[in-house]
């Protein structure tokens, strides 16, 4: 199966704190955003990365200029296709007469190879414009897939300030949900103990969390739907928080795969100290070969 990713990252990080967004804090020598990409940059299923940007972002290419020199789909333009074609009749014509006609048999010249067909790489990674809103953004994200996605093409959404998202975690959500109807979502069961408090912050009940899930990113939908339930909500004044919302509110059922709770969402400077331990203890573990989870390049 393949997928393609959308990243919002147009969020100006508040309650984080600093002087720069959350997603561009800086983490073991490189910024959270980083290595919330890595995960999906050398994945051949990823067919190509939105990353969707607030407005006047100028901290975007410093870190576009450090991803790694990849490139999603291919596609051969029809004159290199021809050319292509040209020269595979000169090598058939060729070998055909070295071994004495089309119906020889047992010819075999190093000489002679076909030609491979030039393809014109499509960039792995693009930037969209984005919204006031998560949803928004989220929406001009996938506007920009429009004449490269397909409208049952899953797309994986990604928050850029989840920078702890491993990829066996992604992995596990994509053979679990390809094969549902709706789509689905990394999440984790709840642990606390929860409370639901009144207007004066005092306790007016203990919830039951034995069914509550705390949702993360990705999440997995298909292109048209999500597109379909998204225009839906925004129409209607309405602003998901997340994308399994949106689909909720057309009376569907995302599927819930359960992640790891190590996949935090940066909010302050206190879970950003917690990504740095967690980095730490992941330090040595997976860092060659096509699945590391936290590849990023040199």
């Amino acid at each position: 199966m393949r997928y393609w990713l959308v990243m919002p990252a147009a969020g100006v990080g508040r309650r984080f704190g600093e002087h720069i967004p959350k997603q561009y804090a800086d983490l073991h020598g490189r910024t959270v955003m980083e290595w919330s990409l890595a995960p999906f940059l050398y994945d051949s299923r990823c067919l190509g990365v939105v990353v969707v940007l607030g407005t006047n972002d100028s901290f975007w290419p410093t870190v576009a200029s450090r991803l790694p020199d990849v490139t999603g789909a291919t596609r051969a333009s029809e004159a290199s296709v021809a050319a292509a074609l040209a020269d595979v009749t000169r090598v058939a014509e060729r070998a055909a007469a070295k071994r004495g006609g089309p119906d020889g048999e047992g010819f075999s010249d190093p000489g002679l190879s076909l030609p491979t067909v030039p393809a014109v790489t499509l960039p792995k990674v693009v930037t969209a414009h984005g919204g006031s809103e998560r949803s928004h953004s989220v929406r001009n994200g996938l506007a920009s897939l429009s004449g490269r996605a397909r409208a049952d093409d899953w797309v994986l959404v990604h928050d850029a300030a989840r920078p702890c998202v491993s990829r066996q975690d992604v992995d596990r959500l994509l053979d679990r949900v390809q094969s549902h109807p709706v789509g689905g979502l990394l999440a984790a069961p709840a642990a606390d103990t929860l409370k639901r408090t009144g207007g004066e912050k005092e306790v007016v009940e203990t919830v039951d969390r034995a069914s509550l899930w705390r949702a993360l990113t990705p999440q997995m939908f298909r292109y048209g739907r999500l597109c379909e339930a998204l225009d839906r909500a925004l129409g209607q004044g309405r602003s998901p928080t997340d994308e399994a919302q949106a689909l909720e509110w057309m009376g569907e059922r995302p599927l819930v795969v359960e992640g790891s709770t190590t996949n935090i969402k940066i909010t302050s400077a206190d879970d950003l100290v917690i990504a740095v331990a967690l980095m730490a203890a992941r330090s040595g573990v997976g860092q060659t070969g096509e699945d590391s989870e936290n590849r990023i390049g040199n």
